[in-house]
């Protein structure tokens, strides 16, 4: 059988998962604006596509967690399939209308914001819970 997970390390575990939420969300602004700032320079639509796909990755990131507690608590797998596919069209249609209103290779630096708050989320979540895996 598998491990025993007791209350206490439950509620660590929940504290943790919370802290690295926020500090995602940080981390992900502190990264895209001034990367943004640096590319307005050269071309300024794409870099407000960066700064824009990172604000959007974020609450990306915001949704779909929420969504994932929120099938934890209620196990309706409905409403969760459902949030998920109004993510994706809302996010899908940010990025459309960003490829449209400048030049192609902005949807590139959209996704590269985007996808972000992702990257940061996964090296955090191995460097916040690797002490205590075995």
């Amino acid at each position: 059988m598998g491990r025993t997970y007791g209350d206490a390390e439950s509620a660590a575990d929940l504290k943790t998962y919370r802290g690295l939420k926020r500090a995602v969300a940080l981390r992900s602004v502190w990264v895209a604006v001034p990367a943004a700032a640096v590319l307005a320079f050269w071309s300024p639509k794409p870099a407000a596509a960066l700064a824009i796909g990172a604000l959007c990755g974020v609450g990306n990131m915001y949704l779909g967690m929420r969504g994932n507690e929120r099938l934890v608590e209620a196990r309706n797998v409905g409403i969760f399939v459902l949030s998920s596919f109004l993510r994706i069209g809302l996010f899908g249609i940010v990025a459309a209308a960003l490829a449209a209103w400048g030049p192609l290779w902005s949807l590139g630096t959209y996704f590269a914001g985007f996808f972000l708050p992702l990257a940061l989320y996964a090296t955090g979540v191995r460097r916040a819970f690797e002490p205590r895996v075995k």
